[in-house]
């Protein structure tokens, strides 16, 4: 199996490498489009903020490559975000591959949300053999729930904390922060 992990220049890529490590698998950091097309699964990393993050991925050239990808791809946190058509965080221009808007929490609410908290309404091959459980989030914005929400999460206001379309998958939360319960989530995306 050939596991890429796209470099862009915006990533938890070491906490990544090493949750797929201690799965016996060795994951490929690469910005190499030829490598990225021809890879088994592919996961779009992401951390910071979504227009900065956005005009890497733009300067890599990698936007048109992502939108292209047949195989399973699984865009965590920041990366799912920039799947969606838009992030009102630096009024963002996303890939357009979920048809949601991102937003941010309202004024209400303590941001970012940093911690632990309740996944629920599991749809999908994704958490196969996974019950309602804890998983960990760092995030003032998210995917208001929509038709494509494959999980959920409340913080205030229920949200999307997974989405899927087609082999496009994305997580609001850090699986390879959420012990065992995200290693299984990260086993399902392998086996897909």
């Amino acid at each position: 199996m050939k596991l890429v992990i796209i470099d862009y220049g915006a990533g938890n890529i070491q906490s990544i490498r090493f949750a797929f490590q201690r799965l016996g698998i060795e994951a490929v950091l690469t910005r190499n489009a030829e490598e990225i097309l021809n890879a088994d699964n592919v996961i779009f990393p992401g951390v910071g903020e979504a227009s900065s993050a956005m005009a890497k991925l733009w300067e890599s050239g990698l936007h048109d490559v992502i939108a292209d990808l047949r195989q399973p791809v699984l865009g965590i946190c920041l990366g799912m975000q920039l799947m969606c058509n838009s992030s009102e965080e630096g009024d963002t221009k996303g890939l357009g591959i979920f048809n949601t808007d991102v937003v941010k929490f309202n004024s209400g609410l303590k941001v970012p949300q940093i911690g632990w908290n309740k996944i629920e309404n599991l749809q999908g091959d994704l958490f196969e053999g996974l019950n309602e459980d804890f998983i960990y989030l760092v995030h003032s914005f998210y995917a208001p729930k929509s038709d494509e929400a494959i999980a959920t999460s409340t913080y205030g206001i229920e949200y999307s904390a997974a989405l899927q379309k087609d082999n496009f998958y994305g997580v609001q939360f850090h699986p390879e922060k959420s012990g065992a319960y995200g290693a299984k989530i990260l086993q399902n995306f392998l086996e897909l």
